[in-house]
């Protein structure tokens, strides 16, 4: 297990352990999907990156649980963030 994984810091930072799956998931899917990482890092690892771009204040949920950034930082990152928009629309 990663060693961010094992404290709580982590955990109260997102607001608890199932946002913190929730955010880890998305993001898997993200990155998996062809989106970029957000931290600079030579660790191949995309849970790495993922818990960093947590820690480093990166990504978020929103009330909605849908991924965020928390700076503002332009089209890059907005562009980094976005996946399969398709099945975009109503809840299910």
């Amino acid at each position: 297990m990663l060693d961010e994984l094992k404290e709580e810091g982590i955990v109260n930072k997102v607001g608890g352990r199932f946002k913190l799956s929730t955010l880890i998931q998305k993001r898997m899917v993200a990155l998996n999907t062809g989106a970029r990482p957000l931290v600079d890092t030579k660790n191949p690892d995309r849970m790495a990156i993922v818990l960093q771009e947590i820690l480093q204040d990166k990504i978020y949920l929103d009330a909605n649980n849908e991924i965020r950034t928390r700076n503002n930082t332009g089209d890059a990152v907005r562009r980094a963030m976005m996946t399969d928009v398709s099945d975009a629309g109503g809840a299910d």
